[in-house]
């Protein structure tokens, strides 16, 4: 089976390098995902065997240390361990900061310290914490409140700049604290609409390289110094979203740059922004700027990078950049069946708004059915990604279309936000549009199903609720059915982010139960196929039960697969196989 195939091929994803020239990387090869050391050789060797997900590794300079970031069944509640490299086979993993019923995100590894941060203060706000690593002793440097997203301190350790969710739906915050007083300088205002991307410091440690939409429409690339306090632009493109990312030699500056689902890169003079020449990585996919793919990774010398890239056609890999010469594969893998680029076409929609969607024909003979594959986020996006799903989907001989309906990010602050609060239905017609639209590419509107994870799982729940006349099909997979029961039993540090974007339970609860999938249950008709993690922290399994009792009740066909070692999504292969499957043999029912 093509599904089988494809998820089978492993995929690499770059987490870090040393001075000596060794890469850190995550490896699926095995099942889950687990920490892989490359040598400048490029030796591999193994180092975790975990039951469940590695979701991080630091090398800690000079020493034979490795920090390594790992959770329990998909909980995202993130552990701290050691290992050491000296250890011969596979190294003992030591506990270093562990409480499971907290998150310690790994920031960075120093001589003799870890950066983390943590919500074990209240469970709600993440603070700033290093770790000594001889004395075990915790020091907090930020606990002002607030879920702190990304962190990123100074080469010469003085500073670390902050990225904190902020009032606005889909913003951020850059906060800028002083490691030995502890001082936090606000460098934007907390209500201000403005997205923080990608931050990576200038290797003498005076100024900082920032991609923000503030003041405009996309990411620019933009420089904060920090003695005199003064922002500057460094790239402006008014089509494309930008992040850059400084060599610690202070000769180059790798430049990512996203237009319409693709990411491409190019090497710059760090000195005055000027072009060399771009990377010469296949055509039509991601580098970077995407939640799913790793930012470039500079060794500390700067003489190359770790780069992990993927397309439609290429699952992902870490490629070995040298400025000047050559970009290889660390472990190329061959993919024994022809795949495709998508098309990229725009549907018109009901207001004159035009949906960005990428159109994957069929591989085999054509059924003459649809598969609309809804992202997640909501402020996610749909990129030229490596997706077994959707390749396996058109190899089964499905049309499938991948929207980057309205509220999706990638095209603009101005298209990101025409789903917010009380415009959360918009982007629900948005799919009756591209259902209307479907027979000017050959497509059946009366043959089309929905498939989406997360927020996509709630669109899918959206539209065969409130469009019950258009939808033969539903596969949800971790989605939300009520977004009044959600935000009430969403993980409490998710409560305040996810309710600037929904909207607030206090205040908005009438509008959040009429924009509920739950609500309209009676109308609902076509089948569903529901997927979830029991132990899910986003988005509760209870959502995925009341919707298929529900549905159960009125006699909808439904099916509901519950996974014990599972949380937001299946990251576990032998997961992956039995589920997938079956939601194929399900949509080949329905739409066959």
């Amino acid at each position: 089976m093509l599904l089988t195939t494809l998820f089978s091929l492993p995929t690499t994803m770059a987490l870090d390098v040393d001075d000596e020239g060794r890469m850190l990387v995550l490896y699926d090869g095995t099942g889950t995902r687990q920490v892989n050391e490359v040598a400048p050789d490029g030796t591999w060797r193994a180092l975790t065997d975990l039951g469940d997900t590695c979701r991080g590794a630091r090398f800690v300079p000079g020493s034979s240390r490795v920090v390594i970031e790992h959770d329990t069944g998909g909980d995202e509640r993130g552990q701290l361990s050691l290992l050491d490299l000296d250890e011969p086979g596979l190294p003992t993993l030591t506990p270093l900061v562990h409480d499971a019923e907290y998150i310690h995100h790994l920031v960075a590894a120093r001589t003799g310290r870890v950066l983390y941060t943590t919500n074990r203060r209240n469970g709600v706000d993440f603070d700033l914490v290093t770790h000594d690593l001889s004395t075990g002793r915790d020091t907090v440097l930020y606990d002002e409140g607030g879920w702190v997203m990304a962190v990123d301190p100074s080469p010469d350790d003085k500073w670390v700049v902050l990225s904190k969710a902020s009032t606005p739906a889909n913003s951020m915050q850059l906060l800028l604290v002083e490691t030995s007083s502890r001082t936090v300088t606000e460098l934007t205002p907390e209500d201000a609409h403005n997205d923080q991307g990608a931050v990576a410091w200038l290797p003498d440690s005076s100024a900082f390289l920032v991609s923000t939409n503030a003041d405009r429409d996309r990411m620019a690339l933009r420089r904060y110094d920090v003695v005199d306090a003064t922002w500057s632009d460094v790239l402006v493109d008014d089509a494309r979203d930008l992040a850059g990312w400084p060599s610690p030699n202070g000769e180059h500056l790798l430049v990512a740059m996203l237009e319409d689902g693709e990411v491409e890169l190019a090497l710059h003079r760090l000195e005055d922004g000027s072009l060399i020449a771009p990377l010469e990585l296949p055509a039509g996919g991601v580098a970077a700027l995407s939640m799913a793919t790793p930012d470039p990774i500079w060794s500390s010398d700067g003489a190359f990078a770790a780069i992990t890239y993927n397309s439609p056609v290429t699952p992902p890999t870490v490629y070995r950049f040298v400025p000047g010469g050559e970009l290889t594969p660390v472990r190329p893998v061959e993919v024994p069946v022809e795949l495709q680029h998508p098309e990229s076409l725009r549907v018109p929609s009901f207001d004159g708004e035009q949906v960005p969607v990428f159109v994957f024909r069929p591989t085999a003979p054509d059924l003459g059915s649809t598969v609309v594959h809804v992202h997640g986020g909501p402020e996610g996006a749909a990129l030229r990604m490596w997706s077994p799903i959707i390749a396996a989907l058109a190899g089964e001989g499905h049309t499938v279309v991948v929207p980057n309906v309205r509220g999706s990010a990638g095209y603009g602050k101005r298209w990101y936000t025409l789903d917010d609060r009380q415009l959360r239905l918009d982007s629900v017609k948005d799919l009756a549009a591209i259902n209307a639209w479907l027979p000017t590419i050959g497509g059946d509107p009366a043959r089309a199903a929905l498939w989406g994870g997360s927020y996509g799982g709630y669109m899918v729940l959206a539209g065969v609720s409130f469009q019950p006349d258009l939808w033969a099909a539903g596969v949800d997979i971790v989605g939300i059915a009520s977004l009044v029961t959600f935000l009430e039993n969403t993980s409490d540090y998710r409560r305040s982010m996810r309710e600037r974007e929904y909207g607030y339970l206090a205040t908005d609860r009438e509008f959040l139960e009429s924009a509920s999938p739950l609500s309209r249950v009676d109308d609902i008709r076509a089948p569903l196929f529901v997927i979830h993690g029991a132990n899910d922290p986003r988005v509760p399994l209870s959502e995925a039960e009341q919707i298929t009792a529900a549905l159960t009740k009125r006699g909808v066909p439904c099916q509901l697969l519950v996974y014990p070692d599972e949380g937001h999504g299946l990251a576990k292969l032998k997961n992956r196989l039995d589920a997938y499957p079956q939601a194929f043999s399900f949509l080949r029912e329905h739409l066959v």
